[in-house]
């Protein structure tokens, strides 16, 4: 499309609706791990590390695409390979200072991920320099690779605090929110073009709910 239909405003409009969906609507999100290759020991010859340096996870608002694990047979049994995609909206890395690439680690349920594809996604009517976002190829991680604990969610049938989530709230540009620091910037309401939503960000919790239903988004009192 012709960017003299297609303006700086319609691209910040795209980028705040796509946000919108992911971070507001979704909800699946990963624990992103950096490698820190400058505090390393790194073998001359091998350019490899005997233990990885990692900074702390970072959670990123995503979208997942979780393929059905690979069963393998070998001499030592049966294997279990997963491999995973994962969608990550570019101007919300660019607005939170996230770095993605090759090499670094990911979480997501209680598997750890390494990196082996990084690709941007598409650019945005053709405008080269406006991009939607960035895709991740995961390969599960050897056992020795990354020894961290998982972060929730991860499955229903585990006893760990975090292994359900039953809250859920949304971002919507605000600062902060009922979780804590947020990060999120929607460009339309930075630069003035909209005010901040007056309802604030919806959510779904357990708190207040007097039946066994259950928590719900929809205001059933």
């Amino acid at each position: 499309m012709a960017r003299l239909f297609l303006t700086p405003r319609e691209i910040d409009y795209i980028n705040d609706i796509s946000k919108e969906l992911i971070k507001d609507v979704v909800g699946q999100k990963i624990y992103y791990y950096s490698v820190r290759p400058d505090v390393m020991d790194i073998h001359d010859v091998y350019e490899e590390s005997l233990e990885k340096v990692f900074d702390p996870p970072v959670e990123i608002e995503a979208r997942v695409d979780y393929k059905p694990e690979e069963v393998r047979i070998n001499q030592f049994g049966i294997e279990e390979f997963y491999t995973i995609e994962i969608y990550l909206h570019y101007r919300d890395l660019l607005d939170r200072g996230i770095e993605t690439k090759v090499g670094d680690y990911f979480s997501y349920d209680v598997a750890f991920f390494e990196v082996i594809q990084h690709q941007l996604d598409s650019s945005i009517y053709g405008q080269i320099e406006h991009v939607m976002g960035v895709k991740l190829m995961g390969r599960q991680a050897r056992k020795g690779q990354i020894s961290k604990d998982p972060h929730g969610p991860t499955f229903e049938h585990y006893t760990d605090p975090d292994a359900v989530q039953e809250t859920f709230v949304q971002q919507r540009g605000f600062d902060e929110n009922k979780l804590g620091e947020t990060g999120d910037i929607r460009s339309l309401q930075e630069k003035g073009v909209l005010t901040a939503p007056i309802s604030g960000p919806a959510e779904v919790s357990p708190e207040g709910d007097e039946t066994e239903a259950g928590s719900s988004f929809y205001d059933e009192s």
